[in-house]
């Protein structure tokens, strides 16, 4: 953008302005000075576009003007906390029909619903997954086989484990899609048409006698980078080499496999779109109390999703503040 002189007339011709709070993306600064913005300091009330890793308190949301943006929606944590993502589906559910929301996992909240998760596991057995309600880079995740290794004393999400994943080459992969929302009431999505396939580091194994493995079952970098196994690519030239690829590079080797690609990235666009819809009533009554004016926000959430071997995308989680580093 920086070598674009019609892109940095946008901000120059008027004055628009930029800052950051609690977080500072060197992408996000790259594009907005291409496009003419200028920084100001934090502590400035004259800004056009505020960049923050947190939302705004009610109190800040009303002193917005109509020429000012903001990178959160209020109550965003609806959709970006685990408890609240699961219960808003799951009234979606009710509301609409299971079949028609059927994209996360069987899950319970602990320790409220042990008793009834308890007595799905008695029908049902098998391996489930327990995630911390407001955590993120795969922090206090682990896997259980029985309900006796269920901790009681803090809030958790325990969600059935897909233990049919799509592998490549053996390995567990999930995607990591970019979602930008512009608008909630109407809903505005967008896409980014890129996103990044994270991959394990050890070979996947169905057995419950590795549900200790954290490299074989758990995805994210935060967890990999610590395996003697991974693999980092710094070019960034090179899409589907180490344990992070382009998901364009995974599209494409799944394509010459002979699998239907087209209508994989259909599925994933229809299951962010619903997990969006779970959330839309209640982001919009916030906007409506909160903004002065309906256009005060934006958000870029990244949506964790998993595909199993039917092709077939699950929402693991949506994250709040993704991270936007060149080389992660």
């Amino acid at each position: 953008y920086g070598r674009c002189p019609e892109a940095r007339k946008i901000g120059e011709k008027h004055a628009l302005t930029f800052k950051f709070l609690k977080n500072d993306t060197k992408l996000i600064r790259n594009i907005l000075e291409g496009h003419g913005f200028r920084e100001v300091h934090p502590a400035s009330s004259e800004f056009n576009i505020m960049w923050t890793g947190g939302g705004m308190k009610p109190f800040s949301l009303r002193t917005l003007n109509p020429f000012q943006r903001i990178n959160h929606f209020p109550r965003s944590y609806e959709i970006t906390r685990k408890d609240r993502l699961y219960k808003n589906v799951q009234k979606m559910q009710q509301e609409k029909g299971v079949k028609n929301f059927n994209f996360i996992p069987t899950t319970f909240l602990l320790p409220y619903e042990f008793e009834d998760f308890s007595a799905t596991f008695q029908r049902e057995k098998g391996i489930w997954i327990i995630k911390p309600v407001a955590s993120s880079q795969g922090k206090g995740i682990f896997l259980i086989n029985h309900p006796d290794q269920v901790p009681l004393d803090e809030n958790l999400v325990i969600s059935r484990y897909i233990d049919n994943p799509l592998l490549i080459d053996g390995y567990k992969f999930d995607v990591r899609i970019y979602v930008a929302v512009t608008s909630y009431d109407p809903l505005v999505v967008y896409l980014y048409e890129e996103g990044l396939t994270r991959f394990a580091t050890v070979k996947y194994d169905s057995n419950s006698r590795s549900i200790k493995n954290a490299f074989m079952h758990l995805t994210n970098y935060s967890v990999n980078k610590r395996s003697h196994r991974y693999v980092r690519c710094d070019d960034p030239d090179i899409e589907d080499f180490g344990n992070k690829w382009s998901m364009s590079a995974m599209l494409r080797l799944l394509k010459a496999e002979g699998k239907d690609t087209f209508s994989l990235m259909m599925a994933i666009e229809d299951v962010v779109i619903k997990t969006l819809l779970t959330v839309e009533s209640q982001i919009s009554a916030a906007c409506r109390m909160f903004l002065s004016t309906r256009g005060n926000c934006f958000e870029v959430y990244g949506f964790d999703i998993l595909i199993d071997e039917d092709l077939r995308p699950w929402v693991l989680e949506v994250n709040l503040s993704p991270s936007l580093a060149w080389f992660v």
